[in-house]
């Protein structure tokens, strides 16, 4: 039987990847509906047969980025909208964000690789990060607090 369901998911899932791995985890089932970065997390809607809806919920959690964190996830019942496919939507702000923020990672190997690959076009960049190392806020900190306006 076809259903519907509303997905609220916790935690530190914003900044590591987390909704084009929904999107690709959904293509693969075949289901239909959309994700998007909420204040309080992502937000999902997500059409399909239960049985494949219940394995989506569950590769959400069991097969999240490395750098995510799930917290919580809420299942609510929706109404079907009769999406065709599944897309990734724009990030929603109606009021103030309280999304966790990921912490610093260690950059990945996948990133080291390419650092060190003469003719990669991130070879020696000293600020390389993917999805799944993260940006390096206490770079981008450092140099803000660093930066000093001539007198």
């Amino acid at each position: 039987m076809s259903t519907a369901s509303r997905i609220r998911i916790r935690g530190i899932v914003q900044g590591v990847g987390f909704r084009p791995f929904v999107f690709r985890v959904a293509q693969s089932l075949g289901l239909a509906g959309w994700v998007l970065n909420g204040e309080e997390g992502v937000e999902i809607h997500a059409e399909g047969e239960r049985a494949v809806v219940d394995e989506f919920v569950k590769l959400l959690k069991s097969e999240a980025p490395p750098a995510a964190q799930v917290v919580s996830v809420e299942i609510l019942p929706a109404e079907r909208e009769g999406f065709s496919g599944f897309t990734i939507k724009e990030s929603e702000r109606k009021d103030r964000p309280t999304v966790r923020i990921s912490p610093d990672l260690p950059v990945c190997q996948d990133c080291l690789r390419e650092l060190e690959q003469a003719g990669d076009r991130r070879f020696q960049y000293p600020y390389i990060n993917c999805t799944n190392c993260g940006p390096r806020y206490t770079v981008f900190w450092g140099f803000r607090t660093t930066v000093r306006t001539p007198p």
